[in-house]
């Protein structure tokens, strides 16, 4: 699977006050209408119990040079491993579900759990999207690609 290029996304929710976050690449659109996407969530992280406890999540979409801020929330950096604080230093904000945004990403979606399906160790969560914004420059997006972080080139 290292060989199926994809977009980086941080998934995060806010729950009981406390803001929890995670690197995810399975993330895709599902509808227009209703507007739906998906998220995968490894089932015995506390990302994808506090996400369905919360009933909400947003996505934050990473761009080129935020390699580093994936590495963060993958808890693959020694300082943000779990249990520490993976939000240290990341500006965010709250939209319509209270779930945070990444400030810096180059897009987001704020979304409510509409349904979770069994995926094997994954859940496969489905969102109502009630909220995307983007930046307004024309960012390039941040792609993992065969365990390397890429760029795209026009």
């Amino acid at each position: 699977m290292r060989l199926w290029a994809s977009g980086v996304t941080v998934v995060t929710t806010a729950q009981n006050g406390q803001y929890v976050g995670v690197t995810v690449s399975s993330f895709t659109s599902v509808s227009l209408t209703p507007p739906l996407a998906l998220v995968c969530l490894y089932k015995h992280t506390e990302s994808c119990k506090a996400v369905l406890d919360a009933g909400v999540f947003a996505v934050s979409i990473l761009g080129e040079g935020q390699g580093a801020l994936s590495e963060q929330f993958a808890g693959h950096n020694k300082d943000y491993a779990a249990g520490e604080d993976r939000f240290h230093n990341v500006a965010t904000s709250t939209k319509v579900s209270g779930a945070p945004v990444l400030d810096n990403a180059i897009a987001w979606l704020d979304c409510r759990v509409t349904a979770a399906h069994d995926g094997g160790t994954h859940w496969v969560i489905i969102g109502e999207i009630l909220a995307t914004g983007r930046r307004s420059d024309e960012p390039k997006p941040l792609v993992y690609y065969n365990r390397a972080y890429r760029t795209v080139t026009p």
